[in-house]
């Protein structure tokens, strides 16, 4: 990850994919374009919007789970997974626990 100056951005579809979180460009593409990802809780419908360190990510994943990521670096090139894997944090939610779950009352 090189230095990058605090109020750098990047291409959310170049995010999605130099960071493993989606496969190839234009699935990540279709995924910003899909009106189904949320940054920052703001709903977004275009693959060129930026992103920041800090922003939060939430969308549906493939499998249909909800996934939800804090940016924790904006990376300089798609390198090997456990480097991708360094760029965000997975944050969990209420909602991806199943309401007959047990200990979902709690």
């Amino acid at each position: 990850m090189a230095d990058r100056p605090p109020d750098a951005t990047m291409r959310l579809d170049r995010f999605l994919w130099w960071s493993r979180i989606s496969a190839s460009r234009t699935y990540a593409r279709a995924l910003a374009e899909g009106g189904r990802l949320r940054i920052n809780g703001r709903r977004v419908d275009r693959a060129h919007v930026p992103v920041r360190v800090g922003d939060i990510l939430a969308f549906v994943s493939h499998l249909g789970k909800v996934r939800v990521v804090r940016i924790e670096a904006l990376p300089a090139r798609r390198g090997p997974p456990a480097e991708a894997a360094a760029l965000y944090t997975p944050l969990e939610t209420l909602a991806s626990k199943a309401v007959d779950a047990p200990g979902a009352d709690a």
